[in-house]
């Protein structure tokens, strides 16, 4: 075989098992077909064989979802690539700038889940416990991350997702959250402005890897309304969360 060649039933295995990936749960062999827009037949065939290698496992619904092995490959990957110890001289480079506490979040099954965070000094300071999780739709790293998913699996968390109203400012409507995603999309940053909790306000930038469009998490910056007023927001925090996101992800790169 020529070094040139591409084997299209690889590329095609490959693209089935990066959609359950970015799927976070298991799906019909119907809608996955769909998504990855390879004939049904030729995914059942392929699917199959990521069954029995252990990648991909078959739920008593009939369903294709992540399988064992593909855990295990992901404790060996994590252990390779430590994203935490990559990204933490950003969170304290901003913490050092503006004092506020700091964010590594990444989504998990559709929820954020805090990797990382450098705290401020402050008294009054903003504290998510690393490892807990919460909301995307009403939290500025999730919406961040929303915002960069592809357009069937936004319909998919708008059409399942129970949307709860934390404050008066929650976007409980999935339309109006929709047009939301657009415009973080646009601008490269999204803002929580007490649509979680009264009295505070967020700003998070995603940050990429591989070719610059592999979306790995966010970077985020709370804190309360007293200190973090809409003009800070606008001259100090914007700039400097966009600036980190984009340093990282030019570091995350591949050239």
């Amino acid at each position: 075989m020529n070094r040139g060649t591409v084997v299209r039933s690889v590329v095609k295995a490959v693209k089935i098992y990066e959609e359950l990936v970015k799927a976070g749960s298991p799906l019909p062999l119907s809608t996955l077909s769909k998504r990855v827009g390879i004939n049904i037949s030729t995914v059942h065939r392929l699917v199959n064989t990521l069954v029995d290698m252990g990648y991909v496992e078959q739920d008593e619904d009939g369903n294709y979802g992540l399988g064992l092995h593909s855990f295990e490959m992901a404790n060996i990957i994590t252990r390779k690539f430590d994203i935490k110890k990559l990204v933490r001289p950003y969170l304290k480079e901003i913490v050092e700038s503006c004092n506020e506490t700091c964010n590594l979040v990444v989504m998990e099954n559709y929820e954020v889940v805090y990797l990382d965070q450098v705290e401020s000094t402050n008294m009054v300071r903003m504290f998510a416990s690393v490892g807990s999780r919460g909301p995307a739709y009403c939290t500025g790293s999730g919406k961040a991350l929303l915002a960069y998913l592809d357009e069937d699996e936004i319909d998919y968390y708008l059409k399942v997702t129970d949307f709860k109203r934390y404050t008066d400012n929650t976007i409980t409507e999935p339309d109006e959250l929709k047009k939301e995603l657009a415009n973080i999309r646009e601008q490269g940053y999204a803002l929580d402005l007490e649509e979680m909790e009264l009295g505070v306000r967020c700003v998070a930038a995603p940050f990429f890897g591989g070719d610059g469009d592999k979306l790995l998490g966010a970077i985020s910056v709370s804190g309360p309304c007293t200190r973090i007023t809409m003009d800070y927001l606008e001259d100090v925090l914007i700039p400097l969360v966009t600036e980190k996101a984009g340093q990282l992800t030019e570091k995350l790169t591949v050239a």
